[in-house]
């Protein structure tokens, strides 16, 4: 485990809230000059704090109004493996999550729509191999909670 100081922290609260921000900016926010910055960053980087950058897209932007939370328990004899690499393979499967409790797998599950998540649903989730139990939470709204730090 890295030490972090508060400095860590604020460069990390920063970058999550905006991971395109340059050194300079960055600096700014924090009271460090740009190279102090770019170290720290560097740093946090190296020691695997900072594992990358993603780009969020706007689900409903782009037509997908549905997200529904999966349930999947599988079946006795089935192999984690098959049933892995064929449910990520689903282009609406966006997370693949192996759990422990009542159920095998979490999948979160994009759709443009309710028939269109159940057309998903019936032909290629139910599909899967070793696929045992099934149940759906669809979520109706989403809250973006501040991380550890």
């Amino acid at each position: 485990m890295t030490d972090l100081d508060d400095t860590d922290r604020a460069i990390l609260r920063a970058l999550q809230q905006d991971a395109t921000l340059e050194a300079s900016a960055l600096g700014r926010r924090v009271g460090l000059s740009q190279p102090a910055a770019w170290r720290r960053v560097r740093r946090l980087r190296d020691e695997g704090v900072i594992a990358g950058r993603r780009l969020v897209l706007d689900r409903e932007a782009l037509g997908f109004g549905v997200t529904v939370f999966l349930g999947v328990k599988l079946a006795a004899r089935a192999r984690l493996e098959e049933f892995e690499r064929a449910v990520t393979a689903i282009r609406e499967v966006q997370t693949v999550e192996h759990v422990l409790g009542l159920y095998d797998y979490r999948l979160r599950v994009v759709a443009r729509d309710i028939a269109d998540f159940e057309r998903v649903l019936r032909r290629r989730i139910t599909a899967l191999p070793g696929v045992g139990t099934i149940e759906a939470n669809v979520l109706l709204s989403e809250e973006r909670r501040p991380g550890p730090l």
